[in-house]
């Protein structure tokens, strides 16, 4: 799917690496995407950082109108089906807002952000 036409989209970073082999991660976990056809409706993309270099894997999740998240310490074998799991539950909510009780147990502790869709009623700042 083209990046540009989807509405939703699940951005992984690629200059992280794994900590014991140094490989890089996101190959492996791009790998896993491919197989396991769980993320219908979301164009993957990549990008060279997302400043979550001391909590790798960093993935993030964005789409127009809802929260976007960023979650660090992912392991591309075993948290996969958790990311697949997130990306249904964001895709239903409305604002793309979900709490921590809410996400896929394999991405409880593994928040690094999440950031309120911007605003289109107020101007910058006066958010309350």
């Amino acid at each position: 799917m083209d990046a540009k036409a989807a509405s939703y989209a699940i951005i992984v970073c690629t200059r992280c690496r794994d900590p014991l082999s140094g490989a890089a991660a996101a190959e492996r976990l791009l790998c896993e995407f491919r197989t396991s056809g769980g993320f219908q409706g979301f164009a993957v993309e990549t990008v060279a950082c997302m400043a979550g270099c001391d909590r790798p894997l960093a993935v993030g999740f964005r789409a127009g109108n809802k929260a976007s998240y960023l979650f660090g310490d992912i392991d591309p074998a075993s948290d996969a089906g958790a990311l697949s799991a997130f990306a249904e539950l964001y895709r239903t909510r409305p604002d793309g807002w979900s709490s921590e009780r809410d996400r896929p147990a394999g991405l409880h502790g593994k928040i690094i952000a999440r950031i309120p869709a911007a605003a289109t009623s107020a101007p910058a700042g006066d958010r309350t």
